[in-house]
């Protein structure tokens, strides 16, 4: 089963004005993974698309889509893979790939139909290509490693990047997660904006209880989002994008837009957040 919910952009001004329940149904998208379906979400936000793919001991392909009138989803587009959950696998283009607990699989331009299956937990993420580069699977062991934050600051985290121009090539889709260390909370701080790119956070190894409170908005007009176990947040370029969470939790972040430079941001220190 294929559901597919449409979310709007929406300006820095118009978020000034809203209130929780509105805030919510515009940046917070829960509900993603569900037995036996495939769940997406088309964003007007560099037509970014999320989701959540869970085959539960059967397969389930993902092929046609509406949203994007094209015949197959991947026809002109790029896509990013990340198993949350047991062994599953992957078969697309003629070729099948298991993919472990945090294994990411990037699916290039023109691979077809995709098909998920086994016991796999699978978080999809989609931006539009204007070129195929090659299938890849990037293993937890190929990541690249980036160790930041301390634990004085209660931020200490490791950053692995996946689909990133240090381990791989690919169009304008660039994801990777984040784990914070035993006592550290904060991430993303210093927080920062990148005016080039669209972001979006998935929240996820979070005890039922657990929440994390997710940091949004224009940098002098900050909201928050309260944010469960396996909900995700969409990070429009304007918005800073930070959190601090109750228990262990690791955020996969995927972006898009006009380049793949990691880097390419505006940092905002908290003295100067309102």
């Amino acid at each position: 089963m294929l559901h597919v919910e449409t979310r709007h952009a929406v300006h820095a001004d118009h978020a000034k004005g809203m209130d929780t329940a509105v805030l919510r149904s515009h940046f917070l998208a829960q509900g993603l993974f569900a037995d036996g379906e495939i769940r997406l979400v088309y964003t007007h936000y560099d037509r970014f698309v999320l989701g959540g793919v869970v085959p539960a001991g059967k397969d389930l392909t993902l092929d046609h889509v509406d949203e994007t009138r094209t015949p197959g989803f991947l026809d002109r587009r790029e896509m990013g893979i990340v198993n949350i959950g047991a062994t599953g696998q992957v078969s697309a283009a003629g070729e099948t790939w298991e993919l472990s607990y945090g294994d990411v699989l990037y699916l290039g331009m023109g691979a077809g139909p995709v098909t998920f299956s086994g016991a796999g937990r699978f978080y999809v993420t989609s931006a539009p290509a204007h070129r195929a580069f090659p299938h890849r699977l990037v293993r937890v062991a190929d990541a690249k490693e980036v160790k930041l934050g301390a634990a004085e600051t209660s931020n200490k985290r490791t950053i692995r990047q996946f689909i990133h121009p240090l381990v791989m090539e690919s169009c304008q889709l660039i994801l990777g997660y984040t784990t914070l260390e035993d006592g550290s909370v904060w991430n993303t701080i210093p927080s920062h904006i990148h005016d080039r790119r669209m972001e979006a956070y998935l929240y996820h190894g979070m005890a039922p209880e657990s929440r994390v409170l997710h940091l949004m908005g224009d940098p002098q007009e900050t909201r928050h989002l309260f944010v469960a176990n396996e909900q995700a947040v969409l990070s429009p370029s304007w918005s800073i994008h930070s959190g601090a969470g109750i228990g262990e939790y690791t955020f996969i972040w995927a972006m898009a837009g006009d380049n793949v430079d990691y880097t390419d941001m505006d940092v905002i220190q908290p003295e100067d957040l309102r």
